[in-house]
């Protein structure tokens, strides 16, 4: 018969297996999920250089564009500008010459006005 130092001795013989059993079965999906989480690294990066050299071709034809666009908004300014003198100066040719012609008439009517006979039915 087994004495109790054997029987203790046993137990923790068991219990020693059994958590070498359990540290290895973790041991081995701690490996499986560093090869998964190793593969998917390898796969993510096998897409992501052909994604960021076409970005990288993206933003050099935005900023192509960019600088025609910007040319474009300065010409636009500069018809603009242009635009806006040449208002003002169709705006100095006929209206001060508008305004004289209209107050001329206006004189002129006044001057006909006071020289005919006024009637009586009218004020």
């Amino acid at each position: 018969m087994l004495t109790a130092g054997e029987v203790a001795g046993l137990i923790a013989a068991t219990g020693w297996t059994v958590l070498v059993c359990v540290l290895v079965m973790v041991l081995v999906k701690l490996a499986r999920l560093l090869n998964e989480t190793t593969k998917a690294v390898s796969e993510l990066n096998a897409r992501l250089t052909p994604l960021l050299d076409d970005m990288s071709v993206t933003v050099n034809e935005t900023n192509r564009r960019l600088v025609a666009v910007e040319a474009i908004a300065r010409d636009v300014k500069q018809v603009s500008g242009h635009a806006a003198k040449l208002s003002a100066v169709t705006q100095t040719i006929f209206t001060g010459p508008l305004i004289k012609v209209s107050a001329l008439g206006h004189g002129v009517r006044r001057a006909i006005e006071a020289r005919r006979p006024r009637r009586a039915g009218r004020r």
